[in-house]
């Protein structure tokens, strides 16, 4: 029996978290949806988690788009089918490279930092003051978060698959001297609206992954600054894996046939 303690010790802690975790989710969403809303709270984190992501996601996606230009046309090259390299470029980074990247990048942005600040608040009782204050904590600090998150990551994405497709188009253009009327109505020709919409969705649902697993790792996090630490630590990881989970999950959801 001490063999299997250990796995049931895990096994148990994970059941506990993945409960903990739902209800948490349960009553963010619920209390996103009832009123009283904080527009003013709401907003200022749509700046934060928007705004000041914007220079982070453009430099991402404008780099990732100029690479996969420039490796398509070394993998193209061997069959001759150099036209593809719009084609490629446009649906990789809607349907996949635009959300994830972004992703990502803010999750390991917005995600360190709502963990911090809340798990900051968390360790100094400030929440508790909220609460005696009758205050909801879930509804003051955790829901305006997941709204904004909701909001404003589709924005980022929609910016991000505009600049990606920008960066091929110089990279081909440019560099590699193609035809920049003819490349630009392949582009247009190719693009369909289900990869967009399946990427925006993505991005919603990342946004939501990336608040929710923030605040959730700030809201519980103890044990003082060592304790803040590994909650910001905890919530990069989760929704870092989250995204990408998510991601094969939604895909094979929107384009299995």
């Amino acid at each position: 029996m001490n063999i299997l303690q250990p796995i049931g010790r895990v096994f148990l802690g994970f059941l506990r978290t993945t409960g903990r975790l739902s209800l948490f989710t349960g009553g963010v969403f619920a209390h996103a949806v009832r009123p009283p809303f904080y527009p003013r709270i709401i907003l200022r984190q749509m700046i934060d988690i928007g705004y000041f992501s914007l220079p982070v996601v453009g430099l991402t996606a404008i780099f990732a788009g100029m690479v996969l230009a420039l490796q398509s046309y070394t993998g193209f090259a061997r069959f001759s089918a150099e036209g593809a390299i719009a084609n490629v470029v446009v649906i990789s980074i809607t349907r996949e490279l635009g959300p994830v990247l972004a992703g990502l990048m803010v999750a390991g942005r917005i995600g360190a930092s709502l963990a911090a600040e809340i798990g900051t608040m968390r360790v100094t009782e400030q929440i508790d003051a909220l609460t005696t204050l009758s205050t909801n904590p879930m509804k003051y600090l955790v829901a305006p978060r997941l709204i904004a998150g909701l909001v404003m990551f589709p924005c980022l994405v929609l910016i991000a698959d505009v600049i990606g497709v920008f960066g091929g188009y110089l990279v081909a253009v440019y560099k590699l001297g193609f035809n920049p009327s003819i490349y630009l109505q392949n582009t247009y020709d190719f693009l369909q609206a289900e990869d967009v919409n399946s990427g925006l969705v993505k991005a919603a649902v990342f946004g939501g992954i990336v608040t929710l697993m923030g605040c959730y790792h700030g809201y519980h996090s103890q044990g003082g600054a060592q304790g803040v630490g590994r909650a910001t630590t905890n919530a990069v990881v989760s929704a870092s894996i989250l995204i990408l989970c998510f991601d094969y999950i939604l895909t094979a959801l929107f384009f299995t046939q």
